[in-house]
């Protein structure tokens, strides 16, 4: 489904991807590993075309989309979500989401502006797809509540929800349960396969390692921005050199 191959991005004198070749395949659950400052988010920002790369190119389904806008990017069905939860805070649960449907707009700027009848019955059913999302994800109950007073796991499925609004093919999560308890760790764990199920491509960058080896299908591990290990969960797990990249050198 995704392919990058020699891809670089560098920040004045830091590299942070440097010389990457990896993909994602259609249906899996793919985790990108590594210690701090080791690219991972990078990566996701290239990917979804918040950052442009350096050098090297990003391939979607076929296309080259390396040098397209965020935006555009979003349109072909790609969609993130960040570390922290990017929530409108001041609106409800409800209008998050319906926001995160605004890509999927037919009727022109103008009709939506003069709210002609083209343009409410659109977003009625726009608003109909947003509760949809909240149904499927469990956030039926809270849907009228200011999404800034939610819990700090709640919020987290939330972002997932905005970015399913968009109705991507693949999915990229970044630290997804973070800060997190035991609970609402095993809820988003649960969420995200059903998600898959759902036929959603799934990236997930993580550094809960049970959570990491319990969802994901294949492991990328990156350091200083480049891939040292790639393979099954419990396999790359047990690798020296990955082992070695998050604790240091055995006698450290």
């Amino acid at each position: 489904m995704l392919q990058v191959r020699k891809l670089k991005k560098s920040f004045g004198g830091v590299t942070a991807l440097d010389s990457l070749d990896m993909e994602i395949n259609d249906s899996e659950i793919l985790g990108v590993i590594g210690p701090n400052g080791a690219g991972k988010t990078t990566l996701f920002n290239v990917i979804s075309g918040y950052f442009p790369p350096s050098s090297g190119e990003v391939h979607f389904g076929g296309e080259d989309i390396t040098a397209l806008r965020a935006d555009e990017i979003a349109g072909l069905g790609i969609s993130r979500t960040f570390q922290a939860a990017t929530l409108f805070t001041a609106l409800s649960v409800l209008d998050n989401v319906f926001v995160g449907c605004h890509t999927q707009y037919e009727a022109p700027v103008w009709k939506r502006l003069l709210r002609t009848p083209t343009a409410l019955g659109e977003e009625r059913g726009l608003r109909r797809r947003a509760m949809e999302i909240l149904d499927f994800m469990g956030l039926t109950a809270t849907k009228d509540e200011l999404a800034g007073n939610l819990p700090h796991g709640h919020q987290k499925i939330l972002s997932v929800c905005m970015a399913l609004a968009t109705k991507p093919k693949l999915l990229l999560l970044d630290e997804p349960v973070t800060g997190m308890n035991e609970t609402e760790i095993r809820t988003m764990i649960d969420l995200i396969r059903r998600i898959r199920e759902s036929g959603v491509t799934i990236g997930i960058v993580e550094h809960n390692m049970k959570t990491v080896k319990d969802l994901c299908d294949r492991l990328v591990v990156l350091n200083y921005g480049q891939k040292i290990a790639e393979g099954p969960p419990g396999e790359i797990l047990e690798k020296e050199e990955v082992i070695e990249a998050y604790l240091g050198e055995k006698e450290a």
